[in-house]
Protein backbone atom coordinates (compact mmCIF):
# COMPACT_ATOMS: atom_id res chain seq x y z
CA UNK A 1 0.00 0.00 0.00
CA UNK A 2 1.37 3.60 -1.02
CA UNK A 3 1.74 6.26 1.35
CA UNK A 4 -0.72 8.64 0.47
CA UNK A 5 0.31 12.07 -0.19
CA UNK A 6 -0.25 15.29 1.38
CA UNK A 7 -2.75 17.30 -0.44
CA UNK A 8 -2.09 21.38 -0.78
CA UNK A 9 -4.46 23.95 1.10
CA UNK A 10 -7.66 25.09 -0.94
CA UNK A 11 -9.16 27.43 1.77
CA UNK A 12 -7.78 29.78 3.92
CA UNK A 13 -9.02 31.39 7.35
CA UNK A 14 -7.39 35.01 7.34
CA UNK A 15 -7.56 36.57 10.90
CA UNK A 16 -7.18 40.50 10.72
CA UNK A 17 -8.30 43.12 8.06
CA UNK A 18 -4.88 46.00 8.27
CA UNK A 19 -2.61 45.24 5.60
CA UNK A 20 -0.89 41.49 5.62
CA UNK A 21 -4.33 39.70 6.03
CA UNK A 22 -6.34 41.46 2.66
CA UNK A 23 -2.72 41.57 0.72
CA UNK A 24 -2.62 37.49 1.89
CA UNK A 25 -5.94 36.96 0.89
CA UNK A 26 -5.46 38.62 -2.27
CA UNK A 27 -2.15 36.59 -2.60
CA UNK A 28 -3.38 33.27 -1.93
CA UNK A 29 -6.61 33.93 -4.35
CA UNK A 30 -3.78 34.24 -7.23
CA UNK A 31 -2.26 30.83 -6.41
CA UNK A 32 -6.49 29.38 -6.64
CA UNK A 33 -6.46 29.40 -2.61
CA UNK A 34 -10.36 30.20 -1.87
CA UNK A 35 -9.41 32.96 1.26
CA UNK A 36 -11.99 34.75 3.52
CA UNK A 37 -11.10 37.46 5.79
CA UNK A 38 -12.30 38.48 9.38
CA UNK A 39 -11.73 41.60 11.07
CA UNK A 40 -12.17 42.13 14.84
CA UNK A 41 -13.46 45.94 14.37
CA UNK A 42 -16.87 46.54 12.80
CA UNK A 43 -15.59 49.71 10.92
CA UNK A 44 -13.72 50.00 7.45
CA UNK A 45 -12.49 52.87 9.53
CA UNK A 46 -9.96 51.17 11.63
CA UNK A 47 -7.44 53.23 14.02
CA UNK A 48 -3.71 52.49 13.30
CA UNK A 49 -0.90 54.14 15.49
CA UNK A 50 -0.39 56.94 12.29
CA UNK A 51 -2.57 58.54 9.89
CA UNK A 52 0.05 58.47 7.37
CA UNK A 53 2.83 55.23 6.91
CA UNK A 54 5.09 54.82 4.13
CA UNK A 55 5.33 52.15 1.87
CA UNK A 56 8.95 51.38 0.83
CA UNK A 57 10.08 50.20 -2.79
CA UNK A 58 10.17 46.45 -1.09
CA UNK A 59 6.93 46.54 -0.80
CA UNK A 60 5.39 48.01 -3.86
CA UNK A 61 7.10 45.15 -5.39
CA UNK A 62 5.61 42.23 -3.29
CA UNK A 63 2.26 43.84 -4.61
CA UNK A 64 3.23 44.24 -7.95
CA UNK A 65 4.26 40.61 -7.63
CA UNK A 66 0.47 39.64 -7.47
CA UNK A 67 -0.94 42.63 -9.37
CA UNK A 68 -1.56 45.09 -6.89
CA UNK A 69 0.90 47.79 -7.69
CA UNK A 70 -1.70 50.07 -8.69
CA UNK A 71 -3.27 49.83 -4.92
CA UNK A 72 0.21 52.02 -3.99
CA UNK A 73 0.83 54.76 -6.56
CA UNK A 74 -2.86 55.59 -7.31
CA UNK A 75 -3.20 56.65 -3.79
CA UNK A 76 0.67 57.83 -2.55
CA UNK A 77 2.77 60.95 -2.56
CA UNK A 78 6.67 59.72 -3.67
CA UNK A 79 8.57 60.67 -1.07
CA UNK A 80 11.84 61.67 -2.92
CA UNK A 81 14.68 61.18 0.25
CA UNK A 82 14.87 61.27 3.55
CA UNK A 83 16.63 63.85 5.59
CA UNK A 84 18.40 62.96 8.74
CA UNK A 85 18.38 66.50 11.12
CA UNK A 86 19.51 67.20 14.58
CA UNK A 87 17.94 69.44 16.90
CA UNK A 88 20.66 72.58 15.47
CA UNK A 89 18.90 71.81 12.62
CA UNK A 90 22.21 70.47 10.50
CA UNK A 91 21.39 67.93 7.85
CA UNK A 92 23.76 65.00 9.05
CA UNK A 93 22.67 62.48 6.74
CA UNK A 94 20.26 61.25 3.80
CA UNK A 95 18.54 58.71 2.45
CA UNK A 96 17.88 58.51 -1.60
CA UNK A 97 16.34 55.34 -3.07
CA UNK A 98 18.41 53.37 -5.33
CA UNK A 99 17.79 54.25 -8.78
CA UNK A 100 15.56 51.90 -10.96
CA UNK A 101 13.03 50.86 -8.33
CA UNK A 102 9.84 52.49 -7.60
CA UNK A 103 9.72 55.58 -5.08
CA UNK A 104 8.79 55.57 -1.52
CA UNK A 105 5.53 56.51 -1.09
CA UNK A 106 3.69 58.13 1.18
CA UNK A 107 -0.10 57.07 2.16
CA UNK A 108 -2.87 57.98 4.53
CA UNK A 109 -3.46 55.08 6.29
CA UNK A 110 -7.90 55.57 5.83
CA UNK A 111 -6.89 56.05 2.22
CA UNK A 112 -4.55 52.44 1.81
CA UNK A 113 -7.06 50.31 3.80
CA UNK A 114 -10.47 51.80 1.77
CA UNK A 115 -7.69 51.12 -1.27
CA UNK A 116 -6.93 47.54 -0.40
CA UNK A 117 -10.46 46.90 0.88
CA UNK A 118 -11.98 47.71 -2.49
CA UNK A 119 -9.27 45.53 -4.45
CA UNK A 120 -9.96 42.58 -2.35
CA UNK A 121 -13.56 43.28 -3.39
CA UNK A 122 -12.85 43.41 -7.16
CA UNK A 123 -11.21 39.89 -6.48
CA UNK A 124 -14.34 38.57 -4.52
CA UNK A 125 -12.45 37.84 -1.63
CA UNK A 126 -14.48 38.33 1.29
CA UNK A 127 -13.74 40.14 4.57
CA UNK A 128 -16.10 39.80 7.76
CA UNK A 129 -16.35 42.55 10.19
CA UNK A 130 -17.34 42.11 13.75
CA UNK A 131 -15.52 38.56 14.25
CA UNK A 132 -13.07 38.92 16.86
CA UNK A 133 -11.01 35.47 16.82
CA UNK A 134 -11.94 33.44 20.60
CA UNK A 135 -9.90 30.66 19.71
CA UNK A 136 -9.14 28.06 17.41
CA UNK A 137 -9.04 24.34 17.04
CA UNK A 138 -6.43 22.33 14.89
CA UNK A 139 -7.98 18.73 13.58
CA UNK A 140 -5.15 17.38 11.84
CA UNK A 141 -7.23 18.11 8.31
CA UNK A 142 -8.29 21.42 8.85
CA UNK A 143 -8.65 24.32 11.50
CA UNK A 144 -12.30 25.63 12.91
CA UNK A 145 -12.02 29.03 14.37
CA UNK A 146 -14.81 29.86 17.34
CA UNK A 147 -15.60 33.75 17.07
CA UNK A 148 -17.37 35.92 20.18
CA UNK A 149 -19.50 36.74 18.34
CA UNK A 150 -20.68 32.71 18.14
CA UNK A 151 -20.09 31.72 15.10
CA UNK A 152 -17.93 29.08 13.54
CA UNK A 153 -15.78 28.98 10.12
CA UNK A 154 -13.29 26.21 8.78
CA UNK A 155 -10.54 25.83 6.20
CA UNK A 156 -7.95 23.95 5.51
CA UNK A 157 -5.40 26.58 7.50
CA UNK A 158 -5.38 29.42 9.62
CA UNK A 159 -3.19 32.69 9.37
CA UNK A 160 -2.80 34.69 11.71
CA UNK A 161 -2.31 38.14 10.35
CA UNK A 162 -3.97 40.49 13.31
CA UNK A 163 -0.96 42.74 13.97
CA UNK A 164 1.49 43.01 17.45
CA UNK A 165 -1.15 42.08 19.88
CA UNK A 166 -1.94 38.75 17.78
CA UNK A 167 -4.83 36.65 19.47
CA UNK A 168 -3.88 33.78 17.02
CA UNK A 169 0.30 34.59 18.47
CA UNK A 170 -0.02 32.42 22.03
CA UNK A 171 -2.82 29.69 19.92
CA UNK A 172 0.04 28.79 18.27
CA UNK A 173 3.12 29.11 20.62
CA UNK A 174 1.78 29.89 24.63
CA UNK A 175 4.74 30.68 25.74
CA UNK A 176 5.57 33.11 23.02
CA UNK A 177 6.55 36.38 24.15
CA UNK A 178 4.40 39.36 24.69
CA UNK A 179 5.46 43.16 23.80
CA UNK A 180 6.76 44.98 26.45
CA UNK A 181 6.78 49.00 26.91
CA UNK A 182 9.62 50.67 24.73
CA UNK A 183 9.87 53.76 27.61
CA UNK A 184 8.16 56.57 25.31
CA UNK A 185 4.96 57.58 23.86
CA UNK A 186 3.56 58.10 20.84
CA UNK A 187 1.74 61.57 19.20
CA UNK A 188 1.04 62.13 15.35
CA UNK A 189 -1.46 64.28 13.86
CA UNK A 190 -2.68 65.22 9.93
CA UNK A 191 -2.30 69.24 9.70
CA UNK A 192 -4.55 70.44 7.01
CA UNK A 193 -3.22 74.12 6.92
CA UNK A 194 0.84 75.29 7.90
CA UNK A 195 2.23 78.60 6.96
CA UNK A 196 5.20 76.50 6.25
CA UNK A 197 7.44 75.62 2.57
CA UNK A 198 6.52 72.14 1.46
CA UNK A 199 9.83 69.75 1.92
CA UNK A 200 9.34 68.97 -1.93
CA UNK A 201 9.17 65.10 -0.81
CA UNK A 202 11.66 65.23 1.61
CA UNK A 203 10.91 63.46 4.66
CA UNK A 204 12.23 64.72 7.88
CA UNK A 205 13.52 62.56 10.69
CA UNK A 206 14.85 65.23 13.72
CA UNK A 207 16.82 64.07 16.81
CA UNK A 208 15.72 66.52 19.12
CA UNK A 209 17.14 67.68 22.75
CA UNK A 210 14.12 66.18 24.49
CA UNK A 211 12.05 64.01 21.71
CA UNK A 212 11.97 62.54 17.76
CA UNK A 213 9.84 63.92 15.35
CA UNK A 214 9.01 62.83 11.59
CA UNK A 215 7.78 65.27 9.27
CA UNK A 216 6.60 65.79 6.30
CA UNK A 217 4.97 69.28 4.16
CA UNK A 218 2.89 68.79 0.99
CA UNK A 219 2.90 71.43 -1.59
CA UNK A 220 -0.70 72.49 -0.57
CA UNK A 221 0.35 73.31 3.12
CA UNK A 222 -0.66 70.38 4.83
CA UNK A 223 1.71 68.68 6.64
CA UNK A 224 1.97 64.77 8.87
CA UNK A 225 4.07 64.54 11.70
CA UNK A 226 4.51 62.01 14.40
CA UNK A 227 6.76 62.67 17.67
CA UNK A 228 7.83 60.28 19.99
CA UNK A 229 8.22 61.69 23.66
CA UNK A 230 10.09 59.64 26.89
CA UNK A 231 8.43 58.81 29.63
CA UNK A 232 9.80 56.94 32.46
CA UNK A 233 7.05 55.39 33.86
CA UNK A 234 4.99 52.95 31.76
CA UNK A 235 1.43 54.38 30.46
CA UNK A 236 -1.28 52.66 28.64
CA UNK A 237 -2.91 54.61 25.20
CA UNK A 238 -6.34 55.29 27.71
CA UNK A 239 -4.13 56.88 30.60
CA UNK A 240 -2.36 59.03 27.82
CA UNK A 241 -5.96 59.74 26.06
CA UNK A 242 -7.17 60.94 29.41
CA UNK A 243 -4.93 63.53 29.49
CA UNK A 244 -6.46 65.24 26.79
CA UNK A 245 -4.60 66.42 23.23
CA UNK A 246 -4.10 70.28 24.68
CA UNK A 247 -2.45 68.93 27.51
CA UNK A 248 -0.19 67.03 25.40
CA UNK A 249 0.58 69.79 23.12
CA UNK A 250 1.58 71.63 25.30
CA UNK A 251 4.24 69.58 27.00
CA UNK A 252 5.70 68.42 22.91
CA UNK A 253 6.34 72.08 23.09
CA UNK A 254 8.54 72.34 25.63
CA UNK A 255 10.14 69.66 24.91
CA UNK A 256 11.01 70.95 21.10
CA UNK A 257 11.48 74.36 22.37
CA UNK A 258 15.23 74.26 22.01
CA UNK A 259 15.07 72.40 18.99
CA UNK A 260 16.04 74.51 15.33
CA UNK A 261 13.58 72.83 13.47
CA UNK A 262 9.93 72.88 12.30
CA UNK A 263 8.35 70.84 15.53
CA UNK A 264 7.00 73.70 17.03
CA UNK A 265 5.84 75.99 14.30
CA UNK A 266 3.97 72.12 13.29
CA UNK A 267 2.68 72.26 16.97
CA UNK A 268 1.27 75.10 17.04
CA UNK A 269 -0.62 74.49 13.65
CA UNK A 270 -2.13 71.11 15.21
CA UNK A 271 -5.58 72.38 16.53
CA UNK A 272 -5.86 69.96 19.72
CA UNK A 273 -8.75 67.38 17.87
CA UNK A 274 -6.83 66.62 15.44
CA UNK A 275 -3.88 65.14 17.84
CA UNK A 276 -4.04 61.27 17.62
CA UNK A 277 -2.45 59.85 21.46
CA UNK A 278 -1.29 56.48 19.61
CA UNK A 279 0.08 55.58 22.96
CA UNK A 280 2.74 53.97 24.40
CA UNK A 281 5.92 52.32 21.94
CA UNK A 282 5.89 48.54 21.99
CA UNK A 283 9.02 46.43 21.44
CA UNK A 284 8.25 42.94 20.66
CA UNK A 285 11.01 39.82 21.07
CA UNK A 286 11.99 37.54 18.18
CA UNK A 287 9.24 34.54 18.17
CA UNK A 288 10.90 31.44 17.64
CA UNK A 289 7.77 29.69 16.75
CA UNK A 290 5.60 31.28 13.69
CA UNK A 291 3.57 28.04 13.06
CA UNK A 292 1.88 25.00 14.59
CA UNK A 293 0.40 21.83 12.76
CA UNK A 294 -2.42 23.97 10.70
CA UNK A 295 -2.15 27.25 11.79
CA UNK A 296 0.94 30.29 11.07
CA UNK A 297 1.59 33.95 11.66
CA UNK A 298 2.75 36.39 8.69
CA UNK A 299 2.95 40.76 9.32
CA UNK A 300 3.44 42.19 12.87
CA UNK A 301 2.10 38.90 14.36
CA UNK A 302 5.20 37.47 13.21
CA UNK A 303 8.10 39.62 13.46
CA UNK A 304 7.16 43.33 14.77
CA UNK A 305 9.00 45.94 13.82
CA UNK A 306 10.47 49.24 15.35
CA UNK A 307 7.88 52.02 14.67
CA UNK A 308 10.60 54.11 13.24
CA UNK A 309 11.74 51.43 10.40
CA UNK A 310 9.50 52.37 8.04
CA UNK A 311 9.18 48.55 7.33
CA UNK A 312 6.42 47.33 8.61
CA UNK A 313 3.72 47.21 6.20
CA UNK A 314 6.14 46.23 3.50
CA UNK A 315 7.70 43.22 5.17
CA UNK A 316 4.41 42.28 5.86
CA UNK A 317 3.14 42.45 2.33
CA UNK A 318 6.83 40.29 1.68
CA UNK A 319 5.87 37.87 4.06
CA UNK A 320 2.29 37.67 2.78
CA UNK A 321 3.28 37.44 -1.18
CA UNK A 322 6.48 34.47 0.04
CA UNK A 323 3.62 32.54 2.22
CA UNK A 324 1.06 31.97 -1.02
CA UNK A 325 3.85 31.10 -3.44
CA UNK A 326 4.69 28.29 -1.18
CA UNK A 327 1.10 26.90 -0.36
CA UNK A 328 0.86 27.06 -4.12
CA UNK A 329 3.06 24.68 -4.53
CA UNK A 330 3.57 22.46 -1.08
CA UNK A 331 1.39 20.82 1.06
CA UNK A 332 0.86 23.10 4.32
CA UNK A 333 3.98 21.54 6.68
CA UNK A 334 6.60 21.86 4.03
CA UNK A 335 4.93 25.23 2.79
CA UNK A 336 5.27 26.84 6.21
CA UNK A 337 8.50 25.48 6.57
CA UNK A 338 9.91 26.78 3.41
CA UNK A 339 8.17 29.98 4.16
CA UNK A 340 10.01 30.14 7.46
CA UNK A 341 13.73 29.52 5.44
CA UNK A 342 12.59 32.51 2.56
CA UNK A 343 11.33 34.95 5.33
CA UNK A 344 13.59 34.77 8.26
CA UNK A 345 16.85 35.27 7.37
CA UNK A 346 15.95 38.72 5.45
CA UNK A 347 13.17 39.72 8.11
CA UNK A 348 15.73 39.50 11.12
CA UNK A 349 18.69 41.19 9.21
CA UNK A 350 16.52 44.60 8.51
CA UNK A 351 15.93 44.69 12.03
CA UNK A 352 19.26 43.89 13.49
CA UNK A 353 19.57 47.02 11.40
CA UNK A 354 16.70 48.94 12.20
CA UNK A 355 18.07 48.77 16.30
CA UNK A 356 21.56 48.35 16.23
CA UNK A 357 23.02 50.18 13.20
CA UNK A 358 23.88 54.01 13.12
CA UNK A 359 20.83 54.89 10.91
CA UNK A 360 18.45 57.31 10.65
CA UNK A 361 15.84 54.61 11.87
CA UNK A 362 18.50 53.43 15.06
CA UNK A 363 19.56 56.80 15.89
CA UNK A 364 16.12 57.93 16.36
CA UNK A 365 15.06 55.01 18.52
CA UNK A 366 18.16 55.64 21.06
CA UNK A 367 16.93 59.52 21.00
CA UNK A 368 13.30 58.54 21.32
CA UNK A 369 14.57 56.37 24.75
CA UNK A 370 12.92 57.20 28.25
CA UNK A 371 16.62 59.35 29.13
CA UNK A 372 17.31 61.52 26.34
CA UNK A 373 20.60 61.82 24.89
CA UNK A 374 22.79 64.52 27.12
CA UNK A 375 25.23 66.93 25.46
CA UNK A 376 28.43 64.83 24.83
CA UNK A 377 26.12 61.91 23.61
CA UNK A 378 24.42 64.21 21.18
CA UNK A 379 27.83 65.90 20.01
CA UNK A 380 29.45 62.13 20.02
CA UNK A 381 26.28 61.01 17.58
CA UNK A 382 26.00 63.91 15.68
CA UNK A 383 29.55 63.66 14.89
CA UNK A 384 29.49 60.01 13.93
CA UNK A 385 26.31 59.48 11.95
CA UNK A 386 27.26 61.29 8.76
CA UNK A 387 30.56 59.48 8.44
CA UNK A 388 28.96 56.15 9.85
CA UNK A 389 26.09 56.74 7.22
CA UNK A 390 28.52 57.14 3.97
CA UNK A 391 30.98 54.10 4.75
CA UNK A 392 27.21 51.81 5.72
CA UNK A 393 25.98 52.98 2.56
CA UNK A 394 26.09 50.16 0.98
CA UNK A 395 25.18 47.46 3.70
CA UNK A 396 22.82 49.45 5.25
CA UNK A 397 21.04 52.47 3.51
CA UNK A 398 21.78 50.15 0.46
CA UNK A 399 19.83 48.54 -2.45
CA UNK A 400 19.73 45.16 -0.22
CA UNK A 401 16.76 46.18 1.43
CA UNK A 402 14.40 48.37 -0.78
CA UNK A 403 15.53 46.31 -4.21
CA UNK A 404 14.19 43.02 -3.12
CA UNK A 405 12.00 41.10 -5.60
CA UNK A 406 10.08 38.07 -5.44
CA UNK A 407 9.35 36.09 -8.97
CA UNK A 408 5.84 35.11 -8.55
CA UNK A 409 6.04 32.63 -11.63
CA UNK A 410 9.49 30.44 -9.85
CA UNK A 411 8.28 27.45 -8.28
CA UNK A 412 9.19 26.61 -4.41
CA UNK A 413 10.72 23.33 -3.69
Amino acid sequence: MTARTPTRARTALVIGGGIAGPVAAMALHKAGIEATVYEAYDSTKRVGPSPGMTIAPNGQQALSAIDAADVVSAIGTPVTSTSLRSWTGRHLAGLTPPPGLPPTRFVWRTDLHEAIDEEAARRDIPIHRGKRLLDATDTGTGVTARFADGSLARADILIGADGLRSTVRPLIDPSAPTPHYGGTLTFTARVTETELPSTAGVLHQCLGKRAYMTYQIFDDGSAVWSATLPHREPMTTAEARSVGPAAWLNRLTEAFTDDRTAATELLDSTPAPALLITGPTENMPPLSTWSRGRMILIGDAAHATPPTSGQGASLASESAVQLARCLRDLPPSKAFRAYESLRRPRVSRILKHATSTPTSTSAAARTASPKPAGPLTRALRDAVLPVATKVGAGSVWGTWQFDHRIDWDERVD
